[in-house]
């Protein structure tokens, strides 16, 4: 039996502002936005090639909003990634190197980035985002 991750509930203080960042900075799709109800809204948002969405919605959840910390998106470039996210407006962090042994320290030219890559950056609530290059599976 396969079981597949498919959506992750993202807590947000205001859904309007999140569907920007989330759609515009991050460019990712807008799967649906739909009214249930009085006051009840739920926006689906897949990241391009992804198979796996979230929801932004205020009140769906019992999180706080900005309290979701360590979401994951994987890219096979991450130098390109960073640019992409930091000419759309992200204040993405520089791009960071977790070492098989166990150190990190600030990516430098040459460095191979493969599993051990990563950027990092929040949305406008706080929920925190890191973003690692994974080119080849070892």
């Amino acid at each position: 039996m396969n079981w597949t991750l498919e959506v992750v509930v993202v807590p947000v203080s205001d859904v309007d502002r999140a569907k920007a960042f989330y759609a515009d900075q991050l460019g990712f799709n807008v799967d649906h936005d739909t009214k249930i109800g009085d006051g009840m809204r739920i926006v689906q948002l897949t990241p391009p090639g992804s198979g796996c969405s979230i929801v932004i919605s205020k009140g769906m959840s019992e999180m706080a909003p900005g309290s979701l910390k360590g979401l994951q998106l994987v890219v096979a470039d991450l130098r390109k990634a960073r640019a992409e996210l930091v000419d759309r407006g992200v204040d993405a962090t520089e791009i960071q190197l977790y070492t098989r042994e166990g150190t990190t320290r600030p990516a430098r030219d040459g460095d191979d980035l493969n599993n051990e890559g990563f950027v990092h950056f929040t949305d406008p609530d706080g929920n925190a985002w890191a973003v690692q290059q994974i080119s080849a599976r070892d």
